[in-house]
């Protein structure tokens, strides 16, 4: 008797749960704020995709990982602003032959010039994250929604000459489903990822030990890789990081080889 009363409680609680988990997702409009995570599994499998935007990601060209049949990297940068790091990022780049991508914010170009020529100069990606850094889901005005991004191209082009490439990291991760379908109407891939640690509190920076087991054990075929270029660990073990995984089999791409 007590195993059934047992049986029908853990049955009541299953079906309320499944019932709040139907309300939430029943609340989710296509402005709706959301917030980019994963979802780890094992060591060297690709985690899971948020569950409430996994449905839509690939029809508005937003990428977490890339080719996960292969054991290729993408090793992305987000460079909300110079911390002295940046440089000797580049000099390790260019030293191991690694391409990266690097998400610059309009204010950035402007005061980094020397550092963003250099980026392209050396055959580094340095893509749109926004003029102002807000959440792009808040942003219901489709011309402040195009600002954020016409902002950051034409200061790159007035800087370097070129057309800025069409790859955008949204700021803190935060996205909705008209957010994406906007930036894609603009003619950009938004890319999130599928490996990122808590590197970028300048004042509180992981152990090195720390941030390379941590890196290593994250990693997976595919995987795109979100560091900050403000972390001062991430800076004295890029080139270590580099040598471990190219050591497990691993190569470095950048994001123009996305799979389609």
């Amino acid at each position: 008797m007590k195993k059934f009363l047992l049986f029908i409680l853990l049955s009541l609680v299953f079906l309320l749960t499944l019932s709040n988990i139907s309300h939430a997702f029943s609340l989710i409009t296509d402005d709706t704020e959301l917030n980019w995570y994963f979802v780890n599994r094992e060591s060297g499998k690709t985690p899971e995709a948020p569950k409430e935007s996994i449905d839509f990601l690939r029809e508005y060209d937003a990428y977490y990982v890339g080719d996960t049949d292969s054991k290729v990297l993408y090793l992305t940068f987000d460079q909300g602003y110079e911390n002295g790091n940046t440089n000797k990022i580049l000099d390790i780049l260019k030293e191991e032959k690694v391409p990266a991508a690097f998400f610059v914010v309009k204010p950035y170009i402007k005061t980094e010039k020397n550092i963003v020529k250099r980026m392209v100069e050396e055959g580094h990606l340095v893509c749109n994250h926004s003029s102002h850094h807000p959440s792009m889901a808040t942003i219901l005005d489709n011309e402040k929604f195009s600002k954020e991004f016409t902002e950051v191209e034409e200061e790159f082009k007035t800087l370097t000459g070129i057309d800025m490439p069409k790859y955008f990291r949204p700021p803190m991760g935060k996205y909705s489903k008209n957010s994406l379908k906007k930036t894609k109407a603009l003619g950009y891939k938004t890319i999130f990822w599928s490996f990122a640690y808590k590197d970028w509190l300048v004042d509180n920076q992981p152990k090195e030990d720390y941030a390379i087991k941590k890196i290593l054990n994250g990693v997976h075929p595919g995987a795109i890789i979100l560091l900050h270029s403000v972390s001062d660990t991430n800076t004295k073990i890029l080139k270590t990081v580099i040598t471990e995984l190219r050591k497990e089999g691993y190569e470095f791409k950048s994001l123009k080889d996305l799979p389609e």
